[in-house]
């Protein structure tokens, strides 16, 4: 048999070298694309040491976490006497303040805003709201002037106080315009509150040491109060204006009054008289609208209403009312409102709020989880009929039920003993106004 010839031998060889070398090409990418659906790309090229589709994944995480932090899931909360929440910030508010002619609310919050609200809006559909920017800065409080034509607020980072104009425009909205100097520091601990009396004669704040300044509207102070409770954890001007309270370490609330001359003129403050009788440190106080009325809330437990209407020139003492329990108080801070007629009082623990009746003493309403924060302000409206309350980015209004039933209960007594006819006619008709509103609300008890 003959062998093939060397040329064609060769040819052969280089055809079957090249039909292998293809094979094993395609085999390799075979393999190489069952690797890269197996094990995510980890053998494809990469971007920044990182293989793409990993790269590209780890973009999108943080889109979505920078949208999370940018817009935190906002807190929801129902309940049959919610009556609004008002939800235009877009971060935390930590004050509000209702205006002494009942048209509006102010709010502040770490979103460098404050905003004015209508009152008349709170039960419709849509809560209006105007803004007010405050530059490089947020406030941490906010307080209307007694005019409703400025108001003040704290400010975190400044640690002083600015002054804000109120210029109401053509088409009804207003133009806030902050004043060219902010009032001088002053304080050297915390600010724990700011107020401005009704009377516009002059303005309080107080800090975490021991310290109370009261100081005229151009920035000037006129006097400094050393409380020595060791710290200050609630001050107040009273709706008179005549007096200026603190509360602290000790277990009780002191009080001050503010003197002025016939003509205006500052003359000096001077100790007017104390709640005594809890027996641990207050933690927060409130006046009833006519300053006739204090209630108190303390560490050991207790609240207590008080009768303020005394003598104190004459060494008077205030008359305890009524004592109530709130155990909630001995284990976490508290706050306390008081309805302007003193009939209702507001204790907020936490993120929860608690009414009590004040006449007897019981808790009429409670309200679970009202904020996803603590709740760091609480206020009735002017007219009593809405408690407030924030703690996150939403100011929730609640009907102030318990407010309708002590009426009802005070009108009936009243009207037992009114002696004539257009008394009794107007008794009667405060009555069945109560009762229309319990009525409205399916909280009327037959």
């Amino acid at each position: 048999m003959e062998l093939p010839q060397i040329p064609e031998l060769m040819g052969l060889s280089l055809l079957l070298g090249l039909l292998a070398l293809m094979a094993t090409a395609a085999v390799a990418r075979g393999w190489l694309r069952a690797e890269e659906e197996t094990c995510g790309g980890s053998a494809g090229q990469k971007a920044n040491g990182l293989p793409l589709d990993k790269s590209s994944r780890s973009k999108k995480q943080k889109q979505h976490q920078r949208i999370r932090k940018e817009k935190p899931q906002q807190h929801n909360f129902t309940h049959r006497l919610l009556a609004a929440a008002l939800k235009s910030h877009s971060g935390n508010i930590s004050c509000m303040d209702f205006s002494s002619n009942g048209k509006y609310l102010a709010t502040c919050a770490d979103d460098r805003t404050v905003r004015i609200w209508s009152t008349k809006d709170f039960l419709q559909r849509e809560h209006r709201s105007m803004r007010a920017n405050v530059e490089l800065d947020h406030a941490t409080l906010v307080r209307f002037s007694p005019d409703c034509r400025a108001f003040i607020v704290w400010l975190a980072n400044g640690d002083t106080l600015r002054v804000f104009k109120m210029t109401k425009r053509e088409d009804g909205g207003y133009t806030f315009t902050a004043t060219p100097e902010d009032f001088p520091k002053k304080h050297k601990a915390p600010i724990i509150n700011i107020a401005i009396a009704d009377t516009g004669k002059f303005i309080m704040t107080a800090s975490s040491d021991t310290t109370i300044l009261i100081w005229n509207l151009k920035g000037q102070v006129l006097s400094t109060i050393n409380t020595n409770q060791m710290n200050n954890i609630h001050a107040a001007i009273s709706p008179c204006s005549r007096f200026v309270a603190s509360c602290g370490f000790t277990p009780d609330v002191k009080v001050w009054e503010v003197c002025f001359g016939k003509k205006g003129d500052f003359q000096e403050v001077v100790r007017a008289f104390e709640l005594k009788g809890h027996s641990a440190a207050v933690l927060f106080f409130a006046f009833s609208n006519d300053s006739r009325r204090m209630a108190s809330v303390s560490k050991d437990g207790t609240w207590k209403l008080w009768d303020t209407d005394v003598e104190y020139k004459k060494q008077q003492d205030p008359y305890l009312l009524r004592t109530g329990r709130f155990e909630e108080a001995s284990t976490m801070p508290c706050r306390l409102a008081l309805s302007p007629d003193a009939q209702v009082l507001a204790l907020a623990s936490g993120s929860s709020i608690h009414l009590y009746n004040t006449r007897r003493g019981e808790k009429e309403e409670y309200f679970e989880q009202v904020h996803g924060e603590y709740i760091t302000d609480l206020s009735f409206d002017i007219t009593g009929r809405l408690l407030a309350s924030c703690g996150d980015r939403a100011v929730r209004l609640f009907h102030n039920t318990p407010g309708h039933r002590a009426v009802v209960e005070e009108m009936q007594g009243l009207l037992k003993r009114a002696s004539n006819e257009s008394t009794r006619q107007r008794l009667q008709q405060q009555l069945s106004q109560a009762q229309e509103a319990l009525k409205s609300l399916g909280v009327l008890k037959k």
